[in-house]
């Protein structure tokens, strides 16, 4: 179209030239100047539109190779973010396992805490026993009520007869601690080893099944259960803590647990059921923002309809 215009105002310009010099007579010499001048301005204007085109034809050239190199570039990113997404679901997959994990080494630590405080409560106590045991004895000495004769006894009890090598009282053994048996447990729980940890667990509740603390010990066997990906031992473990131990403190991690364990099970709608019980009775607690998160997962209501 431009080189159509220019061809034109040329051509348009050679004939004014000539109709000027055919309606005015003018000197030979000024009328082949003015054609020789028009000449080169065509010429211009030819070489101009050349030029033009030149351009035109470069500058599609490199238009045509910016955009190869911009569906290079918008394909390389697609392939990164195809590899992002994939590695987010794969991060998404192996959370859960990961949060119960930490969970449990969270709840470990807590227990460690607890029963250290419950350790220090108790050798207080018995320094304040001491200190009255040892008062009295002071005050006794001090005011003679103990007379050397009374601490010779008159004959040898017959309690104090040696016993006989194979009777059931030699035999026996004894307890094992249950501060051991106990801070061994978490120990080991909280560092993953948890077929020790479930041994030291069932002796503390087969020799100290009624203490503060056999509840949590009995859900720590839920919580072995649970990471060794045994649902449905879990499952009882967690059931154990809710029946067994109506007063503990491990009430909401035991029902929350076991919905969860129960939908690992496949059983979605009885593990909804104890996660929208653990909504309800405990709200405001960790274990409720960790039940409504849950749902939101599986796309159901934190409460029924």
């Amino acid at each position: 179209m431009r080189f159509r215009n220019l061809a034109g105002f040329a051509a348009a310009l050679l004939i004014g030239a000539l109709c000027g010099g055919l309606i005015g007579p003018r000197p030979a010499e000024a009328v082949a100047r003015e054609i020789i001048e028009l000449q080169r301005d065509v010429t211009t204007l030819l070489q101009g539109q050349k030029d033009i085109a030149t351009q035109v034809t470069q500058d599609h050239t490199v238009m045509r190779t910016l955009i190869e190199q911009s569906n290079d570039t918008v394909g390389k990113l697609n392939g990164t973010m195809s590899g992002l997404q994939k590695s987010v679901q794969d991060v998404q997959a192996n959370s859960g396992a990961r949060l119960d994990t930490m969970s449990t080494q969270v709840q470990g630590l807590s227990d460690n805490l607890e029963e250290i405080k419950s350790r220090l409560g108790k050798l207080n106590q018995q320094l304040v026993d001491l200190q009255g045991t040892m008062q009295n004895i002071d005050s006794k000495i001090s005011g003679g009520a103990v007379a050397p004769s009374s601490t010779v006894p008159t004959s040898a009890p017959a309690s104090s007869s040696p016993q006989p090598t194979g009777s059931p009282t030699a035999a026996a053994s004894p307890a094992p601690n249950a501060d051991t048996l106990y801070s061994n447990g978490l120990r080991d729980i909280t560092s993953g080893k948890y077929d020790l940890a479930r041994s030291e667990f069932q002796d503390y509740l087969k020799y100290y099944g009624d203490t503060d603390l056999a509840s949590n010990a009995q859900f720590y066997l839920g919580e072995i259960a649970y990471s060794q990906r045994q649902y449905s031992q879990a499952v009882a473990e967690y059931e154990k803590v809710l029946t067994v131990y109506p007063k503990s403190f491990k009430l909401a991690p035991a029902r929350l647990k076991k919905g969860m364990a129960l939908i690992e099970l496949g059983q979605k709608s009885s593990g909804v059921k104890e996660l929208r019980e653990v909504v309800k009775r405990y709200p405001g607690t960790e274990e409720e923002r960790r039940a409504r998160a849950r749902l939101k997962e599986l796309g159901v209501a934190a409460a029924a309809a």
